[in-house]
């Protein structure tokens, strides 16, 4: 293995709405002088991790995806291979994204995103942000592919819900965030929140597997108790996020770690 070339790298990982607690997790982060040298993003986490490599602060991002209203993120569509679309994040990152391309950020960042057609996970650093972005937040079902270059691309959530993979031996220290802890549900109705849990549940099982990769690892289980279509509780999230960080940052063992 080569020299670790970046002081540290954040692991964001899929989610919904419940991304908001990434945003709490890294505000605690930059208030103790944490701050990411390369990120790695799925889904909600791809979209936090755009925003924070363009140069936004977690609160400004906050501000700027806490519209309070689920039809801003997503329309309904005539269903052929998708029940929604996300037109209000593209029009988000159009309004305020400076880079337009992968390149031109201020940290470098890697984007998970699941080729449906060969069946793979494919991380993106280079080229258009927004349609790599949108690509790593189709989820199945509800959102439609994104075709690059010929290739059907949905949410990387699918096929590496927490993508520590482009990083870990790149970073000499490694912080996640992880949104999607899975609890007992009283019962499901409709195709939504059908489709949205069986995706959910399948991605519960990285975090056990990946979380011996990870000097600071945050996965509040207070989070199973929010949809992942829902972005009216954005503040509470976002405060969930930054509490369970504050209270993990005061583990003497952990504070070594991340050389606090």
């Amino acid at each position: 293995m080569g020299e670790k070339i970046y002081n540290k790298g954040f692991v964001l990982s899929g989610g919904g709405a419940r991304g908001f607690a990434h945003l709490g997790f890294i505000d605690a982060l930059f208030e103790e002088g944490i701050y990411p040298d390369i990120i790695s993003g799925t889904s909600a986490g791809a979209l936090v991790g755009v925003l924070i490599a363009d140069g936004f602060s977690p609160r400004e991002i906050l501000k700027l995806l806490n519209t309070g209203s689920r039809l801003d993120f997503m329309r309904p569509t005539l269903p052929r291979e998708g029940l929604l679309q996300i037109s209000g994040i593209v029009k988000i990152l159009n309004a305020s994204l400076k880079a337009r391309k992968f390149e031109d950020l201020k940290i470098p960042l890697h984007v998970a995103a699941t080729d449906i057609n060969n069946g793979k996970a494919v991380y993106f650093s280079e080229g258009d942000i927004i349609e790599r972005v949108t690509a790593s937040m189709s989820i199945p079902v509800l959102f439609q592919p994104v075709v690059i270059e010929n290739i059907q691309y949905l949410d990387g959530g699918i096929t590496d819900n927490l993508p520590v993979a482009p990083v870990e031996n790149l970073c000499k220290t490694l912080v996640g965030s992880f949104v999607n802890p899975v609890g007992y549900v009283e019962k499901l109705t409709g195709l939504i929140n059908i489709a949205e849990r069986t995706f959910m549940l399948n991605m519960t099982k990285e975090v056990i597997e990946k979380s011996g990769k990870f000097d600071l690892l945050v996965a509040p289980p207070e989070l199973r108790n929010y949809g992942i279509l829902d972005p009216e509780k954005a503040n509470e999230l976002f405060t969930l996020g930054y509490n369970a960080t504050k209270e993990k940052l005061r583990d003497v063992t952990i504070r070594r770690k991340l050389g606090l």
